[in-house]
């Protein structure tokens, strides 16, 4: 899965997209996903990677992380043909 390559963060989870002009704020932890999809991390690493930061169990990771990238699909940051088997 690809993060839109203009997509603009700032360390206060600000995120702004130029192209149409949306913006949204991130939790430290969306931040956290956004900055591994610009390393284009798959989606199995970016569960391993927060599973091993928040010591939280696999079912919650893999909620947020579907729910997030639902939410960066919506602000047209991703992708939404994408899907989350990536």
């Amino acid at each position: 899965m690809k993060i839109n390559k203009h997509i603009a963060v700032s360390d206060s989870g600000f995120v702004f997209n130029p192209v149409t002009g949306e913006s949204f704020t991130a939790n430290p932890m969306g931040i956290e996903i956004i900055e591994m999809l610009k390393q284009e991390r798959t989606i199995a690493e970016i569960h391993e990677t927060l599973l091993q930061k928040y010591h939280t169990e696999h079912t919650t990771i893999e909620k947020d992380v579907a729910d997030f990238f639902e939410l960066l699909k919506n602000f047209s940051l991703i992708d939404r043909h994408e899907t989350t088997e990536n």
